[in-house]
């Protein structure tokens, strides 16, 4: 049987996506291809108004996380990491193990910082760096990146990172509007691409930074080796993902003729209907209301249904969901509702699920999650 993957990423990868992945591969000189490696770098450029470089690179949302802080902030300077969950919580060994000076600050699960007290610490002075994750997928949390950028770009020094790897082509963000120097996400996320691929986008002042540093101790994630390939794609450092750059472009085709801003409105929509449908069936969803991101939910069990269990019976439905993480597993299930999943897809999972909660909970009456979704997108 089929199984539908509702997971917080990778996401259901479509068919035009997925004959990408499929295509006979090409030398990385080849013309054509070296063609279109240029656009899409040019395409991510425009899109997400990056005044500086894009970098498309093989490699997970965690070396993107790396990269982003070994290009900005060295040894013994300062830097403040706002954490609204368990990923974002990934910042700090990374700092450590470099050396940074760290501060934290972090929300309660479910919650998130705000810009005040953003706002609080960097009166301190001597920051190098902000860096905060614009959806944390331990908690289902949608951080206000906007506001926050607000705050630090009164601090001249100080660049700010935003962590987009599941809200980059889902969440509203723009490195312009929102004052951001260094954006990254994955492949497998809200493009709706086979995981492999990290993007970033680093505007000039970043670059800068970069630049001013000197040498630093990383290799591969440096801006210095990427910077030759992706300003001249002919050029060679490591050899380029070929198939998985084919299916990202497919992506971005997809998401030119949606539209940006019809797309964050239509995750915004299916989160908000999703959302109903749980709740309807029983589940907490554990973010509060005004900062709940669009591209996955963190539910909270009914009393009395196990966790390992339940995923069990509902991957026998035909629907594969993640479990929770931290201080939440076995406590949660999540959800996945980004990308390119339609409505077809979501209202599949919903039934599967209503199955589900009927094995476990008899008196749970069929159709009501589905109403709930159908009331709310109609």
């Amino acid at each position: 049987m089929k199984k539908l993957l509702m997971i917080p990423g990778p996401t259901p990868v479509v068919d035009s996506i997925r004959e990408q992945m499929g295509r006979d591969t090409v030398a990385f000189g080849d013309p054509g291809f070296v063609a279109d490696f240029k656009q899409v770098i040019q395409d991510l450029k425009n899109m997400w108004s990056c005044d500086g470089e894009v970098f498309v690179v093989a490699g997970s949302g965690t070396l993107a996380m790396e990269m982003a802080l070994a290009n900005t902030v060295t040894k013994g300077e300062k830097f403040l990491l706002v954490s609204n969950g368990f990923f974002g919580d990934r910042f700090i060994e990374i700092a450590e193990r470099k050396g940074i000076d760290l501060t934290v600050l972090q929300a309660e699960w479910g919650d998130t910082v705000t810009p005040q007290q953003v706002d609080d610490v960097l009166k301190q002075g001597g920051f190098k760096a902000v860096a905060v994750t614009q959806v944390d997928t331990s908690t289902g949390v949608l951080a206000p990146v906007h506001e926050i950028g607000q705050v630090v770009k009164q601090y001249e020094d100080v660049i700010y990172i935003v962590d987009g790897v599941c809200s980059v082509a889902g969440e509203p963000v723009n490195l312009k509007d929102d004052q951001i120097d260094v954006l990254f996400t994955g492949s497998q996320k809200a493009f709706g691409v086979s995981p492999g691929l990290m993007m970033l986008w680093a505007n000039q002042r970043s670059l800068q930074r970069r630049q001013a540093m000197g040498q630093i101790p990383e290799y591969y994630c440096d801006y210095h080796k990427w910077l030759p390939i992706m300003q001249d794609t002919a050029k060679y450092f490591a050899t380029p993902p070929i198939n998985l750059i084919w299916a990202l472009q497919e992506s971005i085709r997809l998401i030119k003729e949606e539209t940006l801003n019809q797309r964050y409105q239509r995750h915004q929509d299916n989160a908000f209907a999703m959302q109903q449908a749980f709740e309807a069936m029983g589940f907490q969803v554990l973010a509060k209301k005004e900062c709940r991101a669009h591209t996955l939910s963190n539910l909270l069990y009914p009393e009395g249904v196990d966790d390992a269990e339940f995923r069990t019976k509902l991957a026998q439905e035909g629907v594969q969901a993640a479990g929770g993480v931290g201080q939440y597993a076995g406590k949660m299930l999540r959800i996945g509702h980004m990308g390119n999943a339609d409505r077809h897809t979501l209202i599949a999972t919903l039934a599967a699920l209503e199955r589900t909660m009927k094995h476990f909970r008899p008196d749970h009456e069929l159709g009501q999650a589905l109403t709930a979704f159908l009331k709310a997108r109609s």
